[in-house]
């Protein structure tokens, strides 16, 4: 990769990215209408707080990030990491964080306020790229054409790879997190794997997650009722599986064609977390099986566009950064997708450029701009 020789965006990815980010404003206007009038008088009062504190500052984030240099933001990419888990540290002091529903995951500094774990996403994924570039396994491989050079590389990373895994754990453990903190952890190791791992690393990471899963189900209740939810959604209808079973409702109710446009009955305080963490369903409710389609479509040819992208290009750190932000933004579509639909156990995760809410947003419109700015540095 040449950055002097700069080419035109992709196209083909913007389009997809604006119809996402366009859908999802419009779902948002269709669901929040009747929520917004109940308790502010205004119908609009929940679009127009996406738009000004999503969508526009997310325009503006994305651009940024489409222009910026990528060698200068893989040379800062560890100052980029450390300042997001400084702001990560914040959320537990008094007057600055923010405690909701138990879970301290705000940062409050009176002009604003944000969520500093979605950003971690994109500030971990730029990091762990320009680690992970930094050593030249590939240039090496392709002059040598030795497996003990590759091998001796790698094995060298394992112990620091768990490490930074670990510190990233520790913060989103706190607070907790741990939906945030799954998405980062397997946009990581599919990034960390790319290079050409041993089989042994693989048997060695998937154990200690197991063993750490393990472990929090089993110090946090609640997350051992969302397994047993997913398990046996019977069990507690009214109760610990009260979520899932309206989610289906609301997917069933819609049929083929769905329901039309603002006719949900789940919106109305049926389904929980409508506008964010179940906002699938109320679509789903709404469009059917072909609007539901369509939107699994679109995320599909999102992440087929950016293993095309990751294919074309030469350079190491824009494969990584490439692959990392593809892996995150369609795992957590995957996971949110899922868990609506009972093959997954609930998570609580926004659903990408759809869900209402202006952290998770704007790290995305950032995410997205990387991956334009890399498309048009790409020969």
């Amino acid at each position: 990769m040449k950055e002097g020789n700069i080419q035109r965006p992709d196209y083909i990815l913007l389009g997809t990215i604006i119809t996402l980010i366009t859908l999802g404003i419009l779902i948002l206007a269709d669901i929040s209408a009747s929520l917004s009038q109940e308790r502010f008088g205004n119908s609009t009062y929940y679009l127009i707080h996406q738009i000004k504190y999503g969508l526009i500052p997310g325009i503006i984030l994305g651009f940024l990030a489409y222009k910026v240099s990528l060698s200068f933001l893989r040379k800062w990419s560890l100052a980029l990491l450390l300042l997001n888990l400084i702001f990560l540290g914040l959320v537990f002091l008094p007057g600055i964080g923010s405690n909701i529903s138990g879970a301290s995951r705000w940062v409050n500094l009176g002009f604003i306020s944000f969520q500093p774990s979605e950003f971690l996403k994109v500030s971990f994924i730029i990091y762990l790229a320009a680690w992970l570039s930094r050593s030249g396994i590939k240039t090496e491989y392709q002059k040598k054409k030795t497996k003990k050079i590759i091998s001796e590389k790698i094995s060298e990373r394992l112990a620091p790879f768990s490490i930074i895994i670990g510190l990233i754990s520790l913060f989103l453990i706190l607070q907790p997190d741990i939906s945030t903190l799954g998405i980062i952890v397997l946009a990581a190791i599919i990034m960390y794997f790319s290079i050409g791992t041993p089989f042994w690393h693989s048997v060695f990471i998937v154990l200690a997650g197991l063993s750490a899963l393990a472990l929090l189900i089993k110090t946090a209740p609640y997350r051992f009722n969302r397994i047993l939810a997913f398990l046996k959604p019977e069990i507690d209808p009214m109760g610990i599986s009260y979520q899932i079973k309206q989610s289906l409702i609301a997917i069933g109710s819609g049929g083929i064609f769905g329901l039309g446009l603002a006719m949900s009955y789940q919106k109305f305080g049926f389904l929980p977390q409508s506008m964010s963490d179940s906002i699938f369903s109320i679509y789903a409710e709404e469009t059917g099986l072909i609007g539901s389609l369509f939107l699994i479509l679109l995320f599909l040819f999102f992440f087929w566009q950016g293993c095309r992208l990751f294919k074309k290009n030469s350079d190491d750190f824009s494969r990584l950064l490439t692959l990392g932000i593809c892996s995150w933004i369609s795992i957590q579509a995957l996971i949110h997708i899922s868990s609506m639909i009972a093959v997954f156990p609930l998570t609580g995760i926004p659903l990408p450029f759809i869900s209402y809410g202006g952290s998770h947003l704007l790290a995305e419109m950032i995410g997205v701009g990387l991956l334009l700015n890399i498309s048009k540095n790409t020969l």
